[in-house]
């Protein structure tokens, strides 16, 4: 099955915004065992009747995103009626979930959104439940007349209106159309705390010698996704290389990120978790809270970014950071074991370090960060990590080795050192 991709907005050409829509359905539809043939990117307007055309000739499927709005640059349902000559014709029932959107939203539908509710005869409607601008989907047959044998599924762009209707509407047909048997598998493993070269030294050369399995590997923010593909037998003969040799640093199998892992650990168990941060400014609270679910297991987070605040804040003793200083493991601790007992959490993950570029000395330099766990009944952790580089850089891989201490300890895995 050949499926391709056409992407229009004149803010991906000028990489005012990135085209994340792209990757999302390339690993969605990998997932399925289907390989992304070619990706098009056209600005908005009438130039999108011409990348549908040529997709057309050369595909079984095209996914079209963007363009569906409610102003005259949005051009992708009129340029699909205008090739498939096909009317178009106003469909009260979108009409009607249009009008109790907006009533939903305390806003009255303006004329122009009924430009949303044109659908061309034939196709079908997609709902978009988190936006205004419907899906559709045209079977193949409707192209017949030009020589196409290609289904067409016009999406909206935004991500989150975009996302929910290839998981609804498109992976379902998908599904349905693979020829009977079809035997690729694809699967990633999620693994934190070791480098893609240390990766790649610890499990390639047997990786290559399974007949028939295809390797990648993907940095994601602090993770590196291993994704092995092939049949489903050459994919089980390398996920039991990769557990063997990194089995506790394999955050998931299903794609989640470690954030999502730990908010339904901490759920499963009945705990709660507690953080407070210096150098971080938040970021493991602001990534746990992103997890739908948070509410049962967070409760507390402490910015604790001036001294004067991990005193006052978390108790942390003045002559403690006289002597040791702020970044320090005595520090760490305190502000660990302080928020604990502060918040009657059950777990609590503290952070002080130097994010830079200036704050630096020869025996603390930019990027050091002490990172303390402290658990009820429980010793509490502290390691010491070095991430030199930008601020934001710092802050995301401080508050993944926060995480990953965590996720360690629930699950009885001992610390990395």
């Amino acid at each position: 099955m050949r499926v391709e991709l056409v992407n229009t907005g004149t803010e991906l050409l000028l990489g005012d915004t990135v085209n994340t829509n792209a990757a999302w359905i390339g690993q969605r539809l990998a997932a399925l065992g289907i390989q992304v043939a070619r990706q098009t990117i056209v600005p908005d307007g009438a130039v999108i009747r011409v990348a549908i055309a040529e997709a057309a000739q050369r595909s079984d499927v095209v996914l079209v995103s963007g363009g569906l709005g409610p102003t005259n640059d949005d051009l992708t349902r009129e340029s699909m009626a205008e090739l498939l000559s096909l009317n178009l014709d106003l469909d009260e029932g979108v009409v009607t979930q249009l009008q109790e959107y907006f009533a939903k939203r305390g806003r009255k539908m303006s004329e122009s959104n009924k430009r949303q509710a044109m659908v061309p005869r034939g196709a079908l409607v997609l709902t978009n439940h988190f936006g205004t601008a419907p899906g559709l989907y045209f079977p193949a047959e409707l192209g017949a007349e030009l020589g196409w044998n290609c289904h067409f599924f016009l999406l909206p762009g935004p991500p989150r209106e975009m996302k929910p209707m290839v998981e609804n509407e498109v992976e379902t047909r998908l599904r349905e159309w693979l020829p009977d048997g079809a035997s690729r598998r694809v699967l990633y493993l999620k693994v934190t705390g070791v480098g893609e070269s240390d990766i790649v030294e610890a499990v390639e050369k047997e990786l290559e010698a399974v007949e028939g399995l295809d390797l990648g590997y993907c940095i994601r923010n602090a993770d590196v996704d291993v994704r092995l593909a092939g049949s489903q037998s050459a994919v089980d003969a390398g996920a039991a290389i990769v557990r063997g040799a990194l089995g506790d640093c394999i955050v998931s199998e299903d794609r989640r990120i470690i954030e999502e892992i730990l908010v339904e650990l901490l759920a499963q168990r009945g705990e709660w978790l507690a953080t407070a941060e210096s150098c971080t400014g938040g970021t493991i609270a602001s990534r746990i809270t992103d997890v739908s679910g948070s509410s049962r297991v967070f409760g507390h987070g402490w910015v604790t970014y001036a001294n004067e605040a991990k005193q006052q804040q978390l108790g942390v003793p003045a002559d403690l950071i006289e002597t040791h200083g702020a970044v320090s493991e005595e520090v760490a601790r305190a502000m660990a074991e302080g928020a604990l007992k502060n918040s009657g959490a059950d777990h609590a993950l503290a952070v002080t370090g130097v994010a830079g570029p200036t704050g630096g000395t020869p025996e603390k330099p930019v990027g050091t960060v002490w990172i303390a766990l402290a658990t009820k009944g429980a010793e509490t952790w502290a390691v010491k990590r070095f991430s030199p580089g930008a601020r934001d850089r710092f802050k995301l891989l401080t508050s993944q080795a926060a995480l990953e201490m965590l996720r360690r300890r629930l699950c009885g895995i001992a610390l990395r050192r």
